[in-house]
């Protein structure tokens, strides 16, 4: 009986070996990846993601894309384009463009180009990137979407869905002609808060009766639940909008997103237009053209 009872309980201690043996087996090859050796050597090297690459914070050409307030519309007289005071490319002194700052006044001059349309959607932004990149720009700022938000009534905005597509085809075909090309995304201003300024002044409010922004800003002095409602739907879809471009520019290698800068800015009575009280003004556009510059040159994306 002793002897039996010795072969029994070498037998258990050979079992719980070979099973110990087993599990350290499983783990290896679980660390391992099944049953194949783990890489070294340049199969490791090719294995390793590739690093982001280092972004240039003095590039030496700009072209700018958008809608009104890249045209600098209202900033220097009544209803017209100013792009002088263009915060992205603009020659004036007041401003400051991004333009300008990054590559001094003389090379500004022969080397910033500026094809943004006041009225644009991002629905337009494909064709103006077109145009951008055939200039093969080091730098190309973007600013759209507020007439995307903009519409004859909160129905009318541009769904979210397609603001997106249509942001990310823009961006395709930078691409296709300038693969490297560094991007500059601003947010969508605080359409709200605009209101919120401009209805203080009873020349402004009769300018917003010629059509400007009527989502926003028809029947300014309407504070009833509807007005309330129309407005916040407005605010909400901007917020969207936001989210899209922040969204969309992180997939791409060469894109530097505001983070909700010019979005969360403060607009006062002297950034707003003296003729619409809408659009920046001189003043509003040299905010801008900081923030740009802030971003474009930050050693880190914001």
């Amino acid at each position: 009986m002793r002897n039996l009872r010795k072969r029994r309980h070498r037998a258990r201690a050979v079992l719980a070996g070979v099973t110990a043996a087993a599990v350290v087996g499983v783990a290896g090859c679980d660390a391992a990846g099944g049953d194949r050796p783990g890489p070294s050597g340049s199969q490791a090297r090719r294995a390793s993601p590739s690093p982001a690459p280092a972004w240039d914070t003095s590039p030496r050409s700009v072209a700018a894309v958008g809608d009104s307030i890249t045209r600098g519309f209202d900033a220097c007289t009544v209803l017209s384009d100013c792009p002088e005071a263009s915060w992205a490319t603009g020659s004036s002194p007041e401003v400051g463009s991004l333009a300008v700052r990054l590559l001094g006044r003389k090379r500004a001059a022969s080397h910033s180009w500026n094809y943004a349309v006041t009225g644009a959607r991002m629905a337009d932004l494909p064709g103006q990137m077109a145009r951008a990149a055939a200039r093969g720009p080091e730098l190309v700022t973007v600013m759209a979407g507020a007439n995307d938000a903009c519409r004859a009534s909160a129905r009318a905005m541009t769904p979210v869905a397609d603001f997106r597509a249509d942001f990310t085809e823009a961006l395709r075909t930078l691409r296709r002609t300038a693969p490297k090309a560094q991007v500059y995304v601003a947010s969508v201003p605080d359409l709200m808060r605009l209101w919120s300024q401009g209805r203080t002044s009873e020349l402004g409010k009769r300018v917003w009766e010629l059509g400007i922004c009527p989502s926003m800003l028809d029947d300014a002095d309407a504070v009833d639940a509807a007005a309330r409602s129309r407005r916040s739907a407005v605010q909400k879809r901007v917020e969207a909008y936001n989210e899209v471009l922040g969204e969309v520019c992180a997939k791409d290698r060469y894109c530097r997103f505001d983070g909700g800068a010019v979005y969360a800015y403060r607009f006062g009575v002297a950034q707003l237009s003296p003729w619409d009280w809408f659009h920046p003004s001189v003043d509003g556009q040299a905010r801008l053209a900081e923030i740009a510059y802030r971003t474009v040159t930050a050693p880190r994306a914001p």
